[in-house]
């Protein structure tokens, strides 16, 4: 998502929050941040491309809070959310604008979005996804 907005936003400062989902316990872990200096005078457009439980994105937030960036200058922009996951956030963070283009009704057991959109970063680049023991017919997506 990151291209498009810079080619739409050509002085737009870019930051970099890396967050994954740990298979063994489920849970999120940040394995990257690099954020512009000052950044707690902006406006932040937290982009994920899909969320599903909410986990990921919220500890996103939760960097950018640690870095005085206020609540109501945060906007979470996702191409697909699960229905949890815009709980989630917006319990956690009621401030916090959420922008998305459609919200799905279920995950599955692996916390994938039914019916999603597959592995977003596989659709983009154009690699093969993982088996994950999901039904061939219901698309997974990591959130």
């Amino acid at each position: 998502m990151e291209p498009a907005l810079r080619a739409v936003c050509k002085d737009v400062r870019i930051g970099t929050i890396l967050i994954q989902t740990n298979q063994l316990t489920g849970e999120p872990e940040l394995h990257y941040l690099r954020l512009p200096k000052d950044i707690s005078d902006d406006h932040v457009i937290l982009m994920d491309c899909t969320v599903s439980t909410g986990a990921a994105a919220m500890m996103a937030v939760r960097v950018l809070l640690d870095h005085d960036v206020p609540e109501d200058k945060i906007f979470l922009l996702s191409l697909l959310m699960a229905e949890m996951g815009v709980h989630s956030v917006a319990y956690a963070f009621p401030r916090v604008r959420i922008i998305t283009t459609a919200v799905d009704k279920r995950v599955n057991d692996l916390f994938r979005i039914i019916p999603g959109i597959g592995n977003f970063g596989d659709r983009y680049f154009g690699t093969d996804a993982v088996p994950d023991g999901s039904d061939d017919d219901e698309a997974a997506t990591v959130g």
